[in-house]
């Protein structure tokens, strides 16, 4: 008897991908009973593990007293609980939380309000924003526009806003130049930065927009030091925001709560989704510093913006209860140190393999980028799809990872990111890199390109 047809549009529209029926921390059960150690979180997401009973217990709790109320008319205990757990200190500034259902709308909400804050303050000219190339912020049509992900982009061009311009990344692996240091990078960086303020108009650009870990378009960059301070300097100087996109890298995916903290700097405005509520919902949030909001509440006083489930019950209670977990248990302090072992085995394993380039990361964010020739950086060719190959080998292996493709330009390079529950153990950090290794190597083999 022939299999049913799925009526789910899958992200393959040619293939069904196996079922998933149960989870065990960091493990994930397929329909045939096969245990896929889930080293990346699915996206960078699932930082508590999967099935944690505290969360569930939470989320169960909520749903026996309000499932959902309608954000025009009522508010829930659990999103103002949450609120104030996440910016009741008012980190950076930050004061206002604004929850939503994902990252791309975290990101269309920054977006949003940024130019409203400026048409409050009189300044309605200010429409133009800036993000950088090999970026990633999201796939609705204006989270999109800001992105730099030259194949997400393509075939929705003609729908993109052109009120974004797209500057170099900090990406020291591929745009440093081999007799520059540190210092004059960033400063190169800095002076393009500049330059397109001057090219726009400086009194024209509403935000400079970034994530401080660049996530799955490049595979986990951070910046050089000094990168961000500068950026946030030439906001400063033009009256532009600084929006930082943590929906990937942020709630404690480099070992602290907000990855800006490591900068030295703070944003106006940040996305973040993720690790928010950690897989258990679908919660996204936009924080935002106070003067912004007091400018808004003290001008038209309503954010013109809005979505059915801002501020669900549900996942704000499913949040909360993560957020509470991370702090009680002292989970950030383990992505530390979990983190340096994650990197020390990804370099006993990787840091003289011929095609593995560049090893990075931070916390527990880390990535490695194959390469045809490690001397000159030359990427394999894309026809091979190198990163599909090592996911599917990966897989039968009993690891789920996160590889993609377009690393250093849009269209060349390949990647495969890591992105461990906060909850793993020294284990089962040594079992994701024996398991990658072993798929790397199979991926290669098959390419012609074996030990």
């Amino acid at each position: 008897m022939a299999a049913t047809k799925s009526r789910v549009m899958h992200r393959s529209l040619r293939e069904t991908p196996p079922k998933a029926i149960g989870g065990d921390g960091v493990w994930l059960i397929a329909e045939d009973g096969r245990r896929v150690l889930d080293s990346s979180g699915g996206a960078a997401v699932s930082c508590l593990g999967h099935q944690h009973p505290r969360v569930l217990a939470a989320i169960a709790k909520q749903a026996s007293t309000l499932a959902y109320a309608h954000t025009a008319f009522f508010s829930s205990e659990p999103a103002e609980e949450l609120a104030e757990r996440l910016v009741g200190h008012e980190p950076g500034g930050l004061a206002s939380v604004y929850f939503v259902s994902g990252g791309s709308e975290a990101v269309e909400a920054s977006i949003k309000l940024a130019r409203q804050y400026h048409i409050e303050r009189g300044e309605p000219q200010r429409a133009r924003f800036i993000a950088r190339k090999q970026s990633y912020h999201g796939n609705t049509l204006g989270a999109l526009s800001a992105g730099g992900n030259a194949w997400r982009r393509e075939p929705y061009a003609p729908l993109l806003s052109p009120s974004f311009s797209h500057v170099t990344p900090a990406f020291a692996y591929h745009e440093k130049r081999d007799d520059e240091s540190e210092a004059a990078f960033v400063g190169r960086l800095a002076a393009e930065l500049e330059a397109e303020f001057q090219r726009l108009g400086p009194d024209t650009v509403a935000a400079f927009i970034a994530e401080p870990v660049v996530g799955a378009t490049a595979g986990c960059v951070p910046a050089p030091e000094g990168y961000f301070k500068a950026v946030r300097e030439i906001c400063n100087k033009h009256g532009a925001l600084l929006i930082l996109d943590e929906v990937m890298c942020g709630m404690g995916r480099t070992g602290t709560l907000h990855a800006w903290e490591q900068e030295g700097i703070a944003p106006d405005i940040q996305a973040i989704a993720k690790g928010l509520g950690g897989g258990y919902q679908p919660i996204g949030a936009m924080l935002a510093s106070g003067t912004i909001v007091e400018t808004v509440r003290s001008g038209s006083g309503a954010f013109q913006h809005g979505h059915t489930y801002l501020a669900h019950p549900l996942a704000c209670a499913a949040a909360l209860e993560v957020q509470k977990i991370i702090a009680e248990e002292k989970l950030l302090d383990q992505v530390k140190e979990r983190g340096k072992l994650l990197e020390q085995r990804l370099t006993e394993r990787f840091g003289n393999h011929r095609h593995v380039g560049d090893i990075r990361g931070r916390g527990l964010f880390w990535a490695i980028e194959l390469v045809a020739d490690r001397g000159t950086r030359q990427s394999f060719d894309p026809k091979l799809k190198l990163h599909q190959r090592i996911k599917a080998a990966a897989f039968a292996g009993g690891l789920g990872c996160y590889p993609a493709g377009g690393t250093a330009d849009g269209k060349h390079g390949d990647h495969v990111l890591l992105a461990p529950p906060y909850i793993a153990t020294s284990g089962d950090i040594d079992m994701i890199v024996e398991r990658l290794g072993a798929a790397v190597d199979s991926a290669l083999k098959d390419i012609g390109h074996g030990a």
